[in-house]
């Protein structure tokens, strides 16, 4: 064990939000010490001990864990993990970032979450705040840890935080200001026993809220009606297919927007660089975020006419031979590629596939058998891809990006969309979404074309 002479926090997980949490809570005079099982963390290790926190790396000790007065576990860190449980089980509390940052934070906070469209409503709802002239901290699950706006010296008006499940299992004392469900569809039943406790998790972000506070949420996501009576903060609700008396109700024709203060529409090419209907939810929910912590519509306007989709989310890469090629390497599951899907036309050469996480690909089969030409399943999933949809359409197996890209261009033609929107985690052939993403579109931007071959 690390040679510890005072009480200590210990911070589990030398990602991005250790690292953080670690420096902040050594900021604030506390005793901290770090450990995380993978021994190439030295770079990280070196940093925290040059502030005198002790770290154990490439292996953990369940002394270290024992002794400790709290632990901070990462988000990413399964509750279950035996040193955790077995800490836990003699009298250690396990405490989530979510109620340490709350603990120290005076801004008003908006949390959004949802099994798809997190990062996109966080950036839209950021961008219509700032066209408003409100400045915001934008930062949570997507990308920059929360503690680190506790440490800046510029307070902002608003912090605008992507929220994941992991985060809200060990939250018990977080309260947001605005709070926003956008939909819940299955995902991570590698971590959760069944899909109706991945569900709670998600609806576990309202529970501090009261009548002061905002709730929007999406009047499609099943027991809507049932999970709203627990509920204490004022409802904003969003849906394009059950008409709602207050929020926005989403139509051919536009979004209408209609709350205590505001009753406007917003045109139905306003999210030029939004395609899809559940993108349109998410520029709804966005709006009703942003209103509820003092937007205009003409910012939320400016912030839509200007808004473009992140890189790895249905992204245009390329056309090639009249063949378009996107990224969608951020579609983790199986509800994100039906968006995708329904984002573009027939002709699809889809890629799916890599690490399982328990999914079921089923809920694609009437969307594929519509829309696609050819399903490609990739990595460690493929197996399961090939055996799902045999029969509905063909279906090729290949061991990484660059025979999958391959494949893909051998069965296009011109007017045909290849699509990779994978389902699956990246982590059997990628440290993450982007890298994934990033591999595709390297690959597709060395393809050469018919005309380059002939003029070559």
């Amino acid at each position: 064990m690390v040679n510890i002479r005072q009480t200590y926090k210990l911070v589990v997980g030398l990602g991005a939000c250790g690292l953080s949490m670690a420096r902040f809570l050594k900021s604030r005079g506390h005793g901290v010490a770090a450990t995380d099982i993978d021994g190439t963390k030295t770079s990280e290790a070196a940093a925290l001990k040059k502030l005198g926190i002790p770290v154990m790396i490439g292996s953990h000790d369940q002394k270290m864990f024992d002794k400790a007065s709290v632990i901070i576990p990462s988000p990413g860190i399964p509750l279950n993990m035996p040193y955790i449980r077995s800490a836990r089980e003699k009298g250690v509390p396990v405490k989530g970032e979510l109620d340490i940052f709350a603990q120290y934070n005076t801004t008003p906070v908006i949390a959004i979450t949802a099994t798809n469209g997190k990062t996109t409503t966080t950036e839209l709802t950021t961008a219509m705040l700032e066209a408003s002239g409100i400045s915001c901290f934008m930062g949570g699950n997507i990308g920059t840890p929360l503690v680190e706006y506790l440490m800046q010296d510029s307070p902002r008006d608003v912090v605008v935080a992507e929220i994941s499940s992991f985060q809200l299992d060990l939250a018990q004392t977080f309260r947001p200001h605005t709070a926003a469900l956008l939909n819940i569809a299955e995902d991570h039943l590698d971590r959760y026993i069944d899909f109706h406790a991945y569900a709670d998790s998600k609806w576990s972000i309202f529970k501090n809220m009261t009548a002061g506070d905002t709730a929007v949420i999406n009047g499609r996501i099943k027991d809507f009606s049932t999970r709203t009576k627990n509920v204490c903060a004022d409802i904003l609700a969003f849906s394009s297919t059950n008409p709602v008396t207050r929020g926005a109700n989403i139509h051919k024709t536009g979004i209408d927007i209609r709350t205590q203060d505001t009753s406007d529409t917003l045109a139905a090419d306003t999210p030029a660089g939004l395609p899809g209907i559940h993108n349109r939810e998410n520029a709804a929910a966005a709006a009703l975020a942003a209103l509820s912590c003092g937007g205009t519509m003409e910012g939320i306007r400016h912030a839509l006419n200007e808004f473009t989709l992140s890189d790895h989310r249905i992204a245009f890469v390329r056309e090639i031979d009249g063949i378009r090629f996107y990224n969608d390497s951020k579609a983790t599951n199986v509800a994100a590629v039906l968006c995708a899907l329904e984002s573009v036309e027939s002709g699809v050469i889809l890629i799916l596939g890599g690490k399982e996480k328990g999914l079921d690909f089923a809920p694609l089969l009437p969307e594929v058998k519509a829309r696609a030409k050819a399903v490609i399943g990739m990595g460690e999933a493929a197996g399961h891809i090939i055996e799902t949809f045999d029969g509905i359409c063909p279906a090729y197996a290949c061991r990484d990006m660059i025979g999958a890209v391959n494949s893909a261009v051998s069965l296009a033609d011109k007017g045909d969309v290849v699509l990779l929107s994978p389902a699956c985690a990246s982590f059997d052939l990628y440290t993450n979404y982007r890298e994934r993403g990033k591999d595709f579109a390297r690959i597709v931007n060395a393809l050469v074309s018919e005309q380059e071959v002939c003029h070559g």
